[in-house]
C-alpha cells in the first residue's frame, strides 16, 4: 500500500515533468510560429522588390514617352515625378489606413493561426 508521502512524491514529479513538457510545447509553438511569420515575409519582400523592379522600368518608359511627344524627355520626367509626388501625398496622409493597419493585422493572424 502507498503512502500519502509516496503519492504527494510521484505528484511533484509528474508536475515537474508536465511543466518541462508545457514549456517544450511552447517553446516549439513560438518557433513554429516565428518561422511561419519570417517566412511569409520574405516571401513578400521578394514579391515587392520584384514590384518595385518592374515598377521602376514603367516608370522610365512611360516618362520618356511623355518626353517624346512634348518633344524633350526631361519634361516626361518632371511630369512623372509631380504624378508620384501627388501619390505620395495621398499615401502619407492615410498611410494609418493603407499600410500599418493591414501589416499589423497580416502580423497578428500569423501569430494567431
Amino acid at each position: 500500500m502507498e503512502t500519502p508521502a509516496k503519492n504527494i512524491e510521484a505528484l511533484y514529479s509528474n508536475a515537474g515533468d508536465y511543466i518541462k513538457s508545457k514549456a517544450e510545447l511552447w517553446k516549439l509553438k513560438l518557433i513554429d510560429k516565428s518561422t511561419t511569420a519570417v517566412s511569409s515575409i520574405i516571401d513578400k519582400l521578394i514579391i515587392v522588390f520584384i514590384a518595385i523592379i518592374i515598377f521602376v522600368l514603367l516608370t522610365i518608359a512611360f516618362a520618356l514617352l511623355i518626353g517624346y511627344w512634348l518633344g524633350h524627355s526631361f519634361w516626361g520626367f518632371f511630369i512623372m515625378a509631380l504624378l508620384y509626388g501627388i501619390v505620395g501625398f495621398i499615401v502619407h496622409t492615410s498611410r494609418d489606413k493603407i499600410i500599418k493597419t493591414p501589416i499589423l493585422n497580416s502580423i497578428i493572424e500569423h501569430f494567431l493561426n
